[in-house]
């Protein structure tokens, strides 16, 4: 093999290995990222009502007057806002 070449792929593999690992590790902590995003969506779509209604009926046998529970805002990244 020529000299020039065997200096040419003794650089290139290495950086095509860490390449190769740089996006394997980006796409992982991207999945991960929605992961938590949809985790987080759910708990407070589908949990927290559950939780403040017990709560309120747990502070009315107590004889304790709780404020109106909040509403519930999503942020998205592009800037809209909804509420649920």
């Amino acid at each position: 093999m020529h000299p020039l070449a065997s200096g040419f792929l003794s650089v290139l593999v290495p950086v095509l290995v860490q390449f190769v690992l740089f996006l394997r590790w980006l796409h992982r902590r991207m999945r991960n990222d929605e992961i938590v995003g949809a985790f987080v969506r759910d708990i407070a779509a589908n949990h927290l009502p559950h939780i403040y209604t017990a709560l309120h009926e747990i502070a009315e046998r107590q004889g304790i007057t709780l404020p109106e529970t909040p509403m519930v805002r999503f942020v998205d990244l592009n800037g809209h806002r909804r509420s649920r």
